[in-house]
């Protein structure tokens, strides 16, 4: 039995290579011959679990498919796409993350194979990350940078995610460990942060002092309201902005190709004087888009007055674009190009873009002599800081700023299963919101603003 270099036990064989063996067995057509090691005995066992195995129709214990790392990415993705329906803005975040992996194996000229990349490719990846320069938004043309560290780290975290799939679905061997894993991202400093700043009270009123009669009632609406600026673009007539109750809702539209950030729904009370402002800017306007185009404002009346522009006609637009796209493509349509489609229905009816948002408010912000503030999110951080320092209850913070709440989150902040049970009355926000909102220099401007207007 020692002097013997071969041995078979029902569908495996098993060979010896000079010290070690190698078990040689096919599944679904496919032939696998994994390396065990030097002893008989243990590679006579697992021949024996693998033979069991493939006579009742489970996959081997060492069976595994190798996949090149752009077949692995690709396969992610489209698990993103099809199986889990993640946003596209969420698999275009990934795409670009593992972007720099494939580049960085094309340059190394090795371990391009799921089975051939190992923790210490890895470690090179996060040296070679250290070096790369980018454009901070994308733009071709404008300077360039190193990556921040939290950059590099969310490109690591969605490198660690796609192996993590590989392991689940068997592109890895059954040994195999996560080559990122190792890298211990947690541990990982993040010490090259872009600064979150916030307006102070002068900076506040001097920002609203400096908008003209579109970017006000825009710019004022994000201040007291903390919608994100996407949320913003996507508010519908009568459907979203209930004037009468004062509230806005934030809603999900799948049907028009657009879903909150965080998938939670909410409904935010509006203040008196934000209400008063919406109610002249839409001059009795009664359907279309909230915030339109600057371009836009001069037809809008001709265009919109007596035509039904609420959510159900748009859905009904929609689907006959799509119906006719269908027919003259003869297929069905890819998600991406859904929504490439969908657009133009929201660009009929005047959408303002985030872009758009964002190059206003540079505009201001250098205006007023804070050119370092060039993200409207800004706002949105005013925001949540002026809920703080009016005692507003941390859940109803919570929800008046969307975020999602686990079970976990929640009981760090000591409000444990409470907060799943616990649901908020609306004027229960109103009154803290009001309260937080009364003093702020923004509220302040906006009465005054009211009164101007009353007197001319």
């Amino acid at each position: 039995m020692a002097g013997k270099k071969t041995f078979r036990v029902g569908r495996v064989r098993g060979d010896l290579r000079g010290k070690v063996w190698y078990l040689i067995y096919h599944e679904e057509g496919v032939r696998h011959r994994p390396r065990v090691g030097p002893s008989h005995e243990e590679a006579k066992q697992l021949a024996a679990q693998i033979h069991a195995q493939l006579e009742a129709g489970a996959t081997a214990a060492l069976s595994f498919e190798s996949l090149t790392i752009e077949e692995l990415r690709s396969r992610w993705l489209d698990h993103n796409e099809q199986v889990l329906r993640s946003s596209l803005q969420t698999i275009n975040r990934y795409r670009t993350a593992t972007d720099h992996l494939l580049r960085f194996i094309r340059q190394s000229r090795g371990a391009g194979t799921t089975s051939g990349l190992k923790t210490m490719h890895a470690e090179q990846f996060v040296r070679y990350l250290r070096t790369v320069q980018v454009a901070p938004n994308g733009h071709p043309n404008s300077q360039k940078r190193p990556l921040l560290d939290k950059g590099i780290k969310y490109i690591l975290q969605g490198c660690r995610t796609l192996f993590h799939f590989a392991i689940k679905r068997r592109y890895l061997s059954a040994y195999a460990e996560n080559p990122f894993s190792a890298l211990e991202l947690d541990r990982m400093p993040v010490e090259t942060v872009r600064p979150v700043t916030i307006f102070s009270s002068d900076d506040e009123r001097r920002f609203l002092e400096a908008c003209d009669d579109w970017q006000f009632p825009l710019f004022l609406t994000l201040m007291l309201t903390g919608m994100r600026p996407g949320e913003l673009c996507q508010l519908l007539l009568p459907d979203d902005l209930d004037l009468q109750n004062a509230i806005v809702h934030v809603r999900n539209k799948p049907e028009l190709g657009w879903q909150v950030k965080t998938r939670n729904e909410r409904s935010i009370p509006l203040i008196r004087p934000l209400v008063e402002i919406l109610t002249i800017m839409l001059a009795g306007r009664q359907s279309g888009q909230v915030f339109v185009r600057r371009t836009f404002l001069p037809r809008i009346r001709e265009e919109h007055d007596g035509k039904a522009s609420n959510m159900n006609d748009l859905v009904r637009r929609a689907n006959a674009r799509l119906a006719e796209a269908r027919l003259v493509n003869n297929q069905e349509l890819s998600r991406a190009k859904k929504q490439s489609i969908i657009r133009t229905v929201w660009r009929d009816l005047g959408v303002l873009k985030t872009d758009r948002i964002r190059n206003e408010f540079i505009r201001l912000t250098k205006q007023i002599g804070c050119p370092a503030m060039t993200a409207p999110k800004a706002l949105r951080h005013l925001f949540a800081t002026c809920l703080q320092e009016g005692n507003v209850d941390p859940l109803i913070r919570c929800e008046l700023m969307g975020h999602s709440i686990s079970t976990h989150q929640s009981a760090s902040h000591g409000l444990g299963m409470t907060a799943t049970y616990t649901q908020t009355r609306l004027e229960t926000k109103r009154t803290q919101l009001e309260a937080a909102m009364d003093n702020r220099p923004a509220t302040i401007f906006a009465r005054q603003w009211i009164e101007s207007r009353s007197s001319c």
